[in-house]
C-alpha cells in the first residue's frame, strides 16, 4: 500500500495542474462560446514573463501578482476585444482558426521578445520546491506540490461560487447562450465575456507558474502535454462542468503516476504510453460521447437573425479584362520557371522549391477548410506518413523513390481513412479536436520509433532518378521542375474534384448537412474520401519536402507544423488551388528573407506571427488575403476599363454628330 501511494500521490499536483487548465476551459467555453487552443500558449507565455521577472530579482510573490492579476487577465481582455468580439457566436470555424492563430503566434511573440536564450526553471510560487513540508504515509510532499492542490481547490471553490451565486456568473452563462437575448434585457454582453477571457487567462497564468518549477527549463513542450490532458478531463465534463473536469484531470495525474511507477525501467509504457492516456482519454470520449457531436450545433434562440453570409463569387469582369489577365497569367508563370531555371540564385531556388512542395500539403488543407469547411490539424501527420514510407522503402529495400512516393501516399490514405474513422459523427470543433488528438499520438509514439521515424540522426530520403536523368544533383533547379510538374497533376486534380459533383457535394454539407443527405448525398462517403484524398496529397507533399532536404526526422512533421500549415493557408486562400500554391511560394519567400535577419530577430517566429496575425481576418475576409488583393485589383481594373470606353464612346459620338 505504501508503495503504491508513493507513486499515485505525486500525480495528484501534476492532476492539478491539468485541472486548472481544464477549469479554464469549461470557463471560456461556456462563457464565450470559444475553445481556446491557445490555452496552454498562455501558460507558457506567463511561465515565462514569471521566470524573467524573478531572474531580475523581482521577489516571487510581487511577480506573480503582476502575471497572475495584471498581465494575465490584461492579454484576454485584449483577445476578447480584438479578435473574438468582431466574430459572429455561431461562426464556430472562425473561432477555432483565430484561437489557433493565437496558439500559433504568442510562442512566435515570446520568441522575439526575449530572442533565443532558455530561462532556467523559476522558483516556486507559495512553497520552496525543494522543502518537504510534510509526509504522507512515508511520501514526501514538498512545497510545489502542495501549492498546486491548495491553488487548485481554492480556484475551484471560487469559480464554482461564482458562476452559481453571483450575477456575473449568471450573466456569464446566458452569454454565451444567447448575446442577443442578454443584451434585451439590458445586460452589456461585451463586458461579461471581457470579464470571462479575463479570469479564465488568470488561470492560464497561474496553471503556467506553478507548472514551471516542475521542469529544468521554461519550454512550450511541456504545456503541450499540459493542454492535451486538459482537453481530455474537459471533454469528459462535456466542457460543462468544473468539478468532473478537477476529478478527471486528478485521476488521469494519479493513473499517469501510478502506471509509470509499475512499469518496467525502460518499457515502452514508461517511455511513451504513460504519457499517451490524456491523448487516448480524449479519443474515446470523442468518439462515444453525443455531447461533441452537438459542439457546434447553437442554442441561441436568436441564431437565426442573422442573414447567411453572402457567397463568394468571382466579381463580374469583360470578356477583355478576362482574356488579358489570363494571358498574363500564363506569361508570368513562364517568364517565373525560366527564371528558376536560369539566373535566380541558388539559396532561392531551395527555397522557392520547398514552398512549392509544401504547397502539395496545402492543397490537402484547400481540401478539408476550403471545400469541406472543416479544419484538420494534422495534414502535416500525414505528410510525415508519406515522407517516412518513402524514405523507409528507398533506404531499406532499395525501390525507386518516386515508387517509394506513391506508396507513401497510399498508406497516407490509408491513414487519413482510419483518422476519419472515430470522426465519422464529427463536425466543427470537434473534428479539430480530434485531428488534433492525432496529430500528437503521432509525436508521442509513432514517429519517434526506429522502424517508422528512422535513427535518431535522421531518415534519408533520396532524390529519384528517371531513366538517365538524376535529379539527385548538387543543383536544386532538376529537382523544382519535377515539382513543378507533381504540383500541376496535383492542382489539376484538386480543381476537377471541386468544380464536379464530388466538390458540389462538400459545399452543399457545408451549408446544410440535412438538405445535402436529402438530395442524395452521402456523407459518410463524403467525409471518408475527403479525408482519404487529402492526406494522400499530403503524404506526397511530405515525399516531395523529405527528398528535397534528404534526410528528415520526426521535428520535421510535428503538430506545431500542422497548426502553422493551417494558419499559412487560410491567411493567403484556401478556397481555391491557386491560393494553395500561393501560400506555399509566400511562406517560401518571407522565410528566406528571414534568414537575412539576425538571429536576434528570431526570423522564423517573424514569420509564423506575421501568418497568425493574418488568420484574425478569416472572420471577416475567409477567401485570403491574395484572393481579397485580387478580387479588389480586378474590380479596379475593370471600373477604369469601362470608363475608358465610355469616354471613347462619348468622343466617337461626339465626331459623327
Amino acid at each position: 500500500m505504501n508503495e503504491f501511494l508513493s507513486y499515485a500521490l505525486p500525480g495528484i499536483p501534476y492532476g492539478c495542474t491539468f485541472a486548472l487548465v481544464a477549469i479554464g476551459l469549461v470557463l471560456t467555453y461556456r462563457a464565450t462560446g470559444v475553445f481556446n487552443f491557445a490555452f496552454g500558449a498562455q501558460a507558457y507565455v506567463a511561465a515565462l514573463l514569471y521566470a524573467v521577472l524573478t531572474k531580475h530579482q523581482v521577489a516571487r510573490g510581487l511577480a506573480g501578482v503582476l502575471v497572475i492579476v495584471v498581465i494575465s487577465p490584461l492579454c484576454g481582455v485584449l483577445f476578447d476585444r480584438l479578435v473574438f468580439s468582431r466574430i459572429a457566436s455561431a461562426n464556430v470555424a472562425a473561432k477555432t482558426i483565430a484561437a489557433l492563430g493565437l496558439m500559433v503566434g504568442l510562442p512566435a511573440l515570446a520568441a522575439i521578445a526575449f530572442g533565443p536564450q532558455t530561462f532556467n526553471a523559476p522558483p516556486s510560487l507559495l512553497f520552496n520546491v525543494n522543502n518537504v513540508v510534510f509526509h504522507v504515509v512515508g511520501t514526501p510532499i514538498n512545497g510545489e506540490q502542495l501549492s498546486t492542490v491548495l491553488m487548485t481547490l481554492v480556484v475551484l471553490v471560487l469559480l464554482i461560487l461564482l458562476l452559481r451565486y453571483t450575477t456575473l456568473g449568471l450573466s456569464m452563462r446566458a452569454a454565451v447562450e444567447s448575446p442577443r437575448m442578454l443584451r434585451l434585457q439590458g445586460v452589456a454582453s461585451g463586458r461579461v465575456t471581457a470579464s470571462a477571457w479575463a479570469l479564465s487567462s488568470a488561470l492560464a497564468g497561474l496553471a503556467g507558474i506553478l507548472l514551471a518549477p516542475r521542469y529544468g527549463q521554461v519550454s512550450i513542450d511541456n504545456y503541450t502535454v499540459l493542454l492535451v490532458g486538459a482537453i481530455a478531463a474537459a471533454a469528459v465534463a462535456g466542457l460543462s462542468s468544473m468539478g468532473v473536469a478537477t476529478a478527471v484531470s486528478i485521476f488521469m495525474g494519479v493513473l499517469i503516476g501510478v502506471s509509470t511507477g509499475y512499469a518496467p525501467s525502460g518499457s515502452v509504457w514508461t517511455t511513451g504510453v504513460a504519457a499517451a492516456v490524456p491523448f487516448l482519454t480524449l479519443m474515446i470520449v470523442l468518439a462515444l460521447d453525443p455531447r461533441m457531436r452537438r459542439l457546434e450545433v447553437s442554442d441561441d434562440p436568436l441564431a437565426a437573425v442573422d442573414p447567411p453570409p453572402v457567397p463568394l463569387l468571382p466579381p463580374p469582369r469583360s470578356v477583355l479584362l478576362d482574356r488579358s489577365l489570363k494571358t498574363l497569367g500564363v506569361a508570368v508563370l513562364i517568364a517565373a520557371i525560366a527564371s528558376v531555371m536560369t539566373w535566380v540564385p541558388s539559396t532561392w531556388v531551395f527555397a522557392l522549391t520547398t514552398g512549392l512542395a509544401l504547397s502539395m500539403v496545402f492543397l490537402s488543407i484547400t481540401l478539408m477548410t476550403g471545400a469541406a469547411g472543416q479544419v484538420s490539424l494534422c495534414q502535416a501527420t500525414f505528410a510525415g506518413v508519406g515522407a517516412f514510407t518513402a524514405g523507409q522503402l528507398a533506404t531499406n529495400r532499395g525501390m525507386p523513390i518516386i515508387v517509394g512516393a506513391l506508396i507513401g501516399a497510399f498508406v497516407a490514405a490509408v491513414a487519413g481513412v482510419l483518422a476519419a474513422l472515430p470522426a465519422l459523427r464529427l463536425r466543427g470543433l470537434a473534428l479539430s479536436l480530434s485531428t488534433l488528438t492525432i496529430a500528437l499520438l503521432a509525436d508521442a509514439l509513432v514517429f519517434p520509433t526506429s522502424y517508422i521515424g528512422g535513427p535518431p540522426n535522421g531518415l534519408t530520403v533520396p532524390r529519384p532518378t528517371l531513366g538517365s536523368i538524376s535529379f539527385a544533383t548538387e543543383s536544386t533547379r532538376p529537382f523544382f521542375l519535377l515539382v513543378v510538374l507533381f504540383i500541376a497533376g496535383a492542382g489539376f486534380l484538386v480543381r476537377r474534384l471541386m468544380r464536379g459533383i464530388s466538390g458540389r457535394g462538400l459545399e452543399a454539407s457545408k451549408q446544410s448537412p440535412l438538405a445535402a443527405e436529402g438530395l442524395g448525398y452521402n456523407p459518410t462517403k463524403g467525409r471518408l474520401s475527403m479525408f482519404a484524398l487529402s492526406a494522400a496529397l499530403a503524404g506526397v507533399g511530405g515525399a516531395l519536402y523529405g527528398s528535397l532536404l534528404q534526410v528528415v526526422g520526426p521535428a520535421d512533421f510535428t503538430y506545431e507544423s500542422s497548426l502553422l500549415f493551417v494558419v499559412i493557408v487560410v491567411t493567403v486562400g484556401s478556397r481555391t488551388v491557386a491560393g494553395a500554391i500561393e501560400a506555399g511560394v509566400v511562406f517560401a519567400v518571407l522565410t528566406q528573407i528571414g534568414t537575412y535577419l539576425p538571429n536576434r530577430a528570431a526570423p522564423t517566429s517573424i514569420v509564423a506571427l506575421a501568418f497568425a496575425v493574418g488568420a484574425f481576418r478569416y472572420a471577416t475576409h475567409p477567401e485570403g488575403i491574395l484572393e481579397e488583393g485580387r478580387r479588389w485589383s480586378t474590380q479596379q481594373i475593370d471600373r477604369m476599363l469601362g470608363r475608358v470606353r465610355r469616354v471613347e464612346e462619348h468622343n466617337s459620338i461626339e465626331v459623327n454628330a
